[in-house]
């Protein structure tokens, strides 16, 4: 599975886990924080990167996941 599949499961599988969100908003943080490993090594954990990242900025948006 390609990265970019993997990221787009990630939006689909946080949107519904932050309903309280707008999915468009959702879809931009992980896109942002998705950007931010552009370049770096090891894409294999890339994924998993962005989706710690992501739940936590979502978190400070004051809604748990």
């Amino acid at each position: 599975m390609s990265e970019q599949t993997v990221i787009d499961k990630l939006v689909d599988r946080l949107s519904s886990g932050y309903p309280s969100i707008e999915p468009a908003i959702v879809a931009s943080v992980i896109r942002d924080v998705h950007a931010r490993y552009d370049g770096r090594p090891l894409r294999e954990y890339v994924p998993l990167f962005v989706e710690r990242n992501a739940k936590a900025e979502l978190n400070r948006l004051g809604v748990t996941g």
